[in-house]
């Protein structure tokens, strides 16, 4: 620890200078801390008037909301079928739809999967086309409903919706006419009947 030395006489000269002419900064003052003023009350002129009932803006829920969202789906397989052209002549297809017509060959794909199906529908329906056939009755049946989560509705049956699809693509379609969905008494919603073009 450094020794402490005494000053000089010529340092404590100096200092003995500028201490007779230093003055206190502040002297006399004696400091007061301020109190803050209260707010002044207001007067009966500057309260605003409470709003009376009528003039309320009362606000509900959702009446600003726009239109509700239109969500646009795709009709069912039976509404596409059901709107499509008439290409087969018409009083046969009338006869047809109302179940008068008695299908020359048919063919049941309820239960098979969809790799199985599929080339099933390709031979049944190329050998009745070669055969000669004109009406048969394919049935896929209706499908189970299973749980729905979401808000766009489930379509269920896949075969269902997949037999009209592959009836329109090759090697089916050039020999496909007329696709619709079967009467009652041949299995309604759940088979259809798919009417050929002549050849063979």
């Amino acid at each position: 620890m450094a020794r402490r030395r005494d000053l000089r006489p010529e340092e404590a000269e100096l200092w003995q200078a500028v201490a007779r002419t230093a003055r206190p900064m502040h002297a006399g003052q004696v400091h007061h801390r301020a109190t803050p003023k209260p707010d002044p009350t207001p007067t009966r002129d500057q309260i605003a008037p409470a709003p009376t009932e009528p003039g309320l803006n009362r606000f509900r829920v959702g009446e600003r909301a726009g239109a509700k969202p239109v969500i646009d789906v795709q009709p069912g397989t039976a509404d596409r079928l059901s709107s499509a052209p008439v290409l087969m002549d018409a009083k046969h297809h009338g006869r047809m739809i109302r179940g008068k017509l008695v299908p020359e060959a048919r063919i049941d794909l309820h239960g098979m999967t969809v790799a199985e199906a599929h080339p099933e529908l390709i031979r049944f329906v190329m050998n009745s086309w070669h055969a000669g056939f004109r009406l048969l009755l394919v049935i896929t049946g209706k499908g189970k409903p299973g749980p729905d989560y979401g808000p766009i509705p489930m379509r269920y049956g896949v075969l269902k919706h997949q037999v009209p699809h592959w009836l329109r693509l090759p090697p089916l379609g050039p020999c496909v006419l007329q696709v619709t969905e079967a009467h009652l008494r041949h299995g309604g919603a759940g088979a259809y009947y798919v009417y050929l073009r002549r050849g063979g």
